[in-house]
């Protein structure tokens, strides 16, 4: 694949942007991630024009409509913010990113439960920062994360495999809006598909099967919704564990039955927590090979994204 595009906050990346001259350097998203995906650094209060270092600002008022002000001499920065994030979210359209990455609790740029002043100045985590909204309110399906959160392994291996799908199926669309790229890419997702949300596979399954009911356009805008939708819900154990037995299906006639056991124990260890999912996972892989499954061996579910990243190294 071409190179993905993510936007990220740039004191992620090390550089020292902070309002006291600091940075938040994030060793994974910089380092590991980084040699997989090419970044769009974005600090919204150096682009916007000030300085470093900085008077702190937080966010006061309302929680869904706050005002962005300094914490010391309380100037209102909230017009000046919104005008530059309005113009910003424009020119990251052209960019093509295939998803962004925030700093938590940025009065800018975090993406949830921002801490917001009331009249009080008793704060609340109810809030977006203004940067962060303006972006999702512009792409609304695009994958979006902040990188705390991503310490959450289950939330980092959803949003890096919607990231690596969204980015495949660009690629997949730019060879052109025809049947034979859509059926292929559909083929290649079914069990992925499968382990976010069984519903939008049949949904999507329904729009793969009836192209000419709509136009390629048309088409193309629906598929690629329902597929950002179904990415969004989370791959649990329960769901991995419905796709393997799914994938076990399809060897009941080669298997021995003591190969098709230690499937099932390892699925059942994996269920209770006491197996990561990458075990059963490189079992199933070693049978699609060894009993030379073209189907099977086509399906992006197997490696999603690389192996490299560890994603699914966690019970």
């Amino acid at each position: 694949m071409s190179k993905i595009r993510l936007g990220i906050s740039s004191c992620l990346l090390g550089e020292r942007v902070r309002w006291n001259g600091e940075h938040k350097l994030d060793p994974f998203l910089a380092h590991t991630l980084g040699g997989y995906v090419e970044y769009v650094p974005v600090c919204p209060e150096v682009e916007c024009g000030l300085g470093v270092p900085r008077e702190t600002m937080r966010l006061v008022g309302d929680a869904a409509s706050p005002r962005l002000v300094t914490t010391r001499t309380n100037v209102d920065m909230t017009d000046r913010m919104t005008a530059w994030a309005k113009e910003r979210v424009e020119a990251l359209e052209k960019e093509n990113l295939d998803g962004f990455i925030f700093k938590s609790g940025s009065p800018s740029s975090g993406m949830e439960r921002v801490k917001v002043y009331n009249d009080r100045g008793v704060p609340e985590k109810k809030g977006v920062g203004l940067f962060a909204r303006a972006f999702m309110d512009r792409f609304p399906l695009l994958p979006v994360e902040d990188e705390g959160r991503l310490h959450d392994v289950h939330l980092r291996e959803n949003f890096i495999e919607s990231v690596f799908t969204l980015h495949r199926w660009r690629e997949a669309v730019g060879k052109g809006r025809t049947r034979r790229v859509l059926v292929d890419f559909h083929s290649r997702h079914k069990l992925l598909l499968m382990a976010h949300s069984p519903k939008h596979l049949r949904e999507m399954g329904k729009l793969v099967a009836d192209p000419a009911s709509r136009s390629p356009a048309d088409l193309f805008e629906r598929y690629q919704k329902a597929l950002l939708e179904a990415l969004r819900l989370k791959a649990t154990a329960a769901k991995h564990v419905n796709v393997l037995h799914h994938v076990l299906g399809y060897f009941r006639k080669d298997l021995s039955g003591d190969e098709k056991r230690e499937l099932l124990e390892l699925l059942e260890e994996y269920r209770r927590g006491n197996l990561p999912l990458i075990v059963p996972v490189t079992l199933a892989g070693h049978y699609v090979r060894k009993y030379d499954m073209d189907y099977l061996r086509d399906q992006v579910y197997l490696r999603p994204h690389p192996l490299e990243l560890q994603l699914r190294n966690h019970s």
